[in-house]
Formats: structure tokens, sequence, C-alpha cells
């Protein structure tokens, strides 16, 4: 399902109560909140200053109870240093931590955050900021309305790349989005890095999810739809970073294998 950003008011939102759906137990949680923000990071001490600022000034301004959760995975930079400098500086208003994962790979990083928070929404989005930060108020609206995942889309209706990206990465995409729809039927883009849930959808979902690499977010999104939740797609106007990690062949190739093997189980 599309939806137009336009459409989605900015006035103040009621949370809903928790939903039916099973919940996964985890030995540490963190406090509950409204909405918890999971920004997984890998060597990203140079852009998350950037980041948490445009998150907490974003955020300080909303009607919602929220939290910054970083997932150092594994860096061998100064990134759980910086983020700690960042949420000295930027004071308590909107907290930030930092938590660890030893496992290599995005998925497992995320699969960290979501699994170890009490927020009643919780979702997680790049370190990068490729998607507006602004988009959470789209996200939050449709979530409370009943939506049980809403994603940002680079490729839905009325989305659109504030910059091309190169041949190479558009080509290696389109064929990875075609092979992605087998898996996830009616998605658009099942890679753009923000993704937000109803904490029980994702409890419900992550708990089947196994993959650690970038084919994750698949992964992510068939459990979604296995569990019988609703995703609402929201275009995005997508800033290209020519600074990503990923790389077309050291983690494409896997990815693919990932999906293909995914339209099987």
């Amino acid at each position: 399902m599309t939806v137009d950003t336009a459409t989605a008011p900015t006035t103040p939102i009621t949370v809903p109560a928790q939903g039916a759906l099973p919940s996964v137990r985890v030995s540490t949680r963190r406090p509950a909140a409204d909405l918890e923000v999971i920004i997984p990071a890998y060597n990203e001490a140079a852009r998350l200053p950037r980041t948490l600022e445009a998150t907490v000034a974003f955020l300080a301004a909303q009607p919602w109870d929220s939290r910054i959760v970083v997932v150092d995975n594994g860096s061998v930079d100064d990134t759980a240093g910086v983020v700690r400098a960042a949420a000295a500086r930027l004071g308590d208003t909107v907290p930030i931590e930092v938590i660890g994962c030893t496992r290599a790979g995005k998925g497992a990083a995320v699969r960290r955050g979501l699994s170890t928070s009490s927020a009643r929404f919780v979702g997680f989005f790049d370190a990068d900021l490729s998607t507006p930060v602004e988009t959470l108020t789209a996200a939050m609206f449709h979530l409370q309305s009943g939506a049980g995942a809403v994603i940002a889309s680079r490729h839905a209706p009325g989305a659109r790349f504030a910059e091309a990206q190169p041949l190479a990465r558009r080509l290696g995409g389109a064929a990875f989005r075609a092979l992605s729809r087998s898996v996830v039927p009616g998605v658009h883009d099942s890679q753009c890095g923000f993704k937000f849930f109803a904490r029980e959808v994702a409890e419900a979902a992550v708990r089947e999810c196994h993959l650690d690499g970038f084919a994750f977010d698949v992964e992510l999104l068939r459990r979604v739809q296995q569990v019988g939740a609703d995703i609402v797609e929201v275009p995005v106007t997508w800033t290209d970073d020519a600074r990503s990690t990923f790389h077309p062949i050291r983690d494409g190739i896997p990815s693919f294998r990932a999906v293909l093997a995914l339209r099987g189980a």
C-alpha cells in the first residue's frame, strides 16, 4: 500500500494500546517510550554527529516521548565515543543511548535494536539520513491508524531521487527489486533504510529472522506479511550518499543468493 505524505497530518498523536500479536521475552530492555529510533552503525563516527543533531531537533519538537538508540556493530573507529559525546552535548530532552552488537552485519544490528525495545513504536533508519527524518511524521500517523509497518520507498509512485544514482547501482537495484517482489509481493522498495513498526509486529517478525546481511530487510518484511500485518509504503525524496557501506560485489551477490533462498522458505 502506497500513501502520499502530503495527506499525513502533523497534529499530536494519541498512541494506541498494544495489540494482540505475540511477544518475545528479552532479558534486557530499555524503558518504555512512544517511539524508539534505532540507528545501526558500523564505523559511522564521521556521519553520526550531524544525523543525531538533526534527529534530536526533529523529535524534540514532536508530541511523542522518544529515544534514539545507536547499535554499534563492531566499529573500529570511535563510533561509540562520538555517540556518547553527542548525548552529553545535546542534553536529555531526547535520550541517546549506544549499545553493542558483536555479530557482524546490518541485519544483526537491527535485530538487536528491535528485540531489546520496550517502545510502543520502534524502527530504524540509516546513519547517513538519506531518508528525511521528517518522514517520521507520516510513519507515526499511519502506525497510530493501525498499520503494522511503515516503510519509506524510493520507487513507489510519488517518490524521487534528489540526485540520480550511478548506472551500475540503478541496474543492480532494479534486478534486486524484481527478485524481492516474488518474496514480498506488493512492496516497491524493500531496501530503503527507513522502516518503523508497532512493537508487537516487530517482535513477532524479528524472532523468525536469521539473516545478518543486506537481504535482512527482505526477510523482515516477509515475516511482517506472514504475521498478517499491513505494510504502508511512503514515497520519499531520497538523497544518495556516495559513502554507502554497500558494495555491489561483496554484498550484492550474497544478497541475491539469500533472497533466492527465501523464495523456497
